[in-house]
């Protein structure tokens, strides 16, 4: 599972925390489903942006991307984004692969030596087309300047236009969601131009190999951290290297999430590249929305960025965490809003699932000398219903990650709960308490249940929350993998504590 490397031309913003926190999400549920993971992020440190940018601040270049790439790793830590491995492009291991990729894609014949004019966006470190431009400007809305004549290396992406929409037709999977897929698709069709490679105007990058007057394209060296990452080249003529072959077992498997801004570079040049290189192409590529804030576009020069870690340290790592996924269609664009926020974590967080567990728990202490219910009756057709519904839940919350719909993932698990808080208000354990204490028992039962599951299943998204859920249950630290959500339950006897409050409400900003 891999974020795009993050440029350290800026300080890190909401847009780079989605990212990031999507795919640890991803990366969490799959390890507690049982399966391997190698999650990765990183910084993306050369090109012209950051020369620069050191420049205008009277540093140097590695000064800047060592300070950046820190506030990086700060982000990472404070939404605890626990990545597997964290590439940065200055690194020596990382800039071995891009000389080794750059070799074997001259040895394919997929490199030749140019000449390059026309236009360039230095924010985007891409080229463009005139027939692209808009009013003057790239389609990102970023400037474009001239780029006069000046050698350079070109790839021969023209060459791969009917290879990559074959690839695409055969595997309809690769480019999700479809609506990017067709943007992908209708960018092919309309002609593949080669692709400038090198540049000779800056001196921040990967030199060519065998030609050190020039800059290997920042885009290259971007895309072969998927590769350095897991250990490319390797020791012996590609091979994976080490004991496990790291390449081999998670290579055919990556996941690529990205920003809709960077599709391009990963659905078409990525692909070809890998293709001239004769290395196979990741599983799939994913694109999620751009943020806005209040219906307005973030920007530095308006005093609307949305800084991540100011969020959490007003609201906390998961109430952060939370609204970041529950609040958009994973795949579409985004709005913002500190009102929105606190009304949704309040309401799916505080009302819902946090005071249906102090409501049961407090009732289960009270009434049962502080320990889970020992005598459970038989259940009822309400009851059966409701563990029906939480032993459904994996199955779709599976289905919902397997295809990135981290939204309808957290959609379930709210579902589930609403439906546990019409319950009890139906069942009312406390009227039991006086006319029936086995009933009430079976009742605060199914719901510990429920919250058992549902608690197991919400760990990837809200860690440290979830985890308190099931402390406060009594579930012991080795049955919380997915594994337990059918062969294990509440454990009648087990002592508890008296519950706390686990998710505060927040007043409107």
């Amino acid at each position: 599972v891999t974020t795009p490397i993050y440029y350290v031309n800026d300080r890190p913003h909401v847009g780079h925390a989605y990212t990031s926190v999507a795919c640890d999400v991803l990366a969490r549920y799959q390890r507690l489903a049982g399966r391997e993971v190698l999650f990765c992020t990183g910084t993306d440190e050369h090109g012209q942006k950051v020369e620069e940018a050191a420049r205008r601040r009277g540093i140097s270049p590695q000064e800047l991307v060592d300070e950046v790439s820190g506030q990086f790793r700060e982000l990472a830590e404070g939404l605890e984004v626990e990545p597997d491995r964290f590439v940065r492009t200055t690194d020596q291991g990382h800039q071995r692969a891009v000389r080794h990729l750059w070799r074997r894609l001259e040895d394919s014949g997929a490199i030749y030596l140019g000449s390059y004019e026309g236009w360039y966006s230095i924010r985007d470190e891409c080229y463009y087309a005139e027939s692209e431009l808009v009013d003057g400007r790239a389609p990102t809305g970023s400037e474009v300047e001239w780029t006069a004549k000046e050698p350079s290396y070109f790839f021969r992406l023209s060459d791969y236009e009917g290879r990559l929409l074959r690839y695409y037709e055969d595997h309809p999977d690769l480019i999700a969601p479809e609506s990017r897929r067709n943007e992908v698709l209708a960018f092919v069709r309309g002609g593949l131009r080669d692709l400038s490679v090198s540049r000779t105007s800056f001196r921040w990058g990967v030199p060519v190999p065998g030609d050190d007057g020039h800059i290997v394209y920042v885009w290259i060296d971007a895309l072969a951290n998927y590769l350095s990452a897991l250990g490319y080249p390797g020791t012996e003529g590609g091979a994976p290297s080490g004991d496990d072959a790291i390449l081999d077992r998670f290579w055919p498997t990556a996941l690529h999430v990205v920003g809709k801004d960077i599709l391009r570079f990963h659905a078409v040049y990525w692909p070809a590249l890998l293709m001239a290189a004769d290395l196979p192409l990741p599983r799939r590529i994913f694109a999620h929305g751009w943020w806005t804030i209040n219906g307005e576009k973030m920007s530095k020069s308006e005093g609307n960025v949305v800084d991540p870690l100011r969020l959490v340290d007003k609201y906390g790592v998961d109430p952060t965490r939370f609204y970041l996924m529950a609040d958009v269609v994973f795949g579409s664009d985004g709005d913002f809003s500190r009102e929105r926020m606190v009304l949704k974590v309040n309401a799916n967080l505080a009302n819902e699932v946090g005071n249906l567990c102090q409501r049961t728990l407090t009732m289960v202490v009270k009434n049962f000398d502080g320990a889970v219910p020992v005598t459970i009756g038989q259940y009822t057709q309400d009851d059966r219903a409701m563990l029906e519904s939480a032993s459904l839940l994996r199955g779709k919350c599976d289905e919902a990650i397997s295809t990135q719909k981290i939204h309808r993932y957290v959609e379930h698990l709210v579902a589930v709960v609403w439906e546990t808080n019409q319950y009890i208000d139906r069942m009312e354990p406390w009227v039991l308490r006086k006319t029936d204490p086995e009933r009430m028992a079976t009742v605060l039962f199914v719901i510990m249940e429920i919250l058992r599951a549902v608690a197991i299943l919400y760990q990837p998204l809200i860690p440290g929350s979830a985890s308190k859920i099931l402390d406060q249950l009594g579930v012991p630290a080795s049955d919380r993998s997915f594994a337990h959500l059918k062969s294990g339950s509440i454990q009648p006897g087990t002592s508890l504590a008296k519950p706390v409050i686990i998710f505060p409400r927040f007043d409107l900003p």
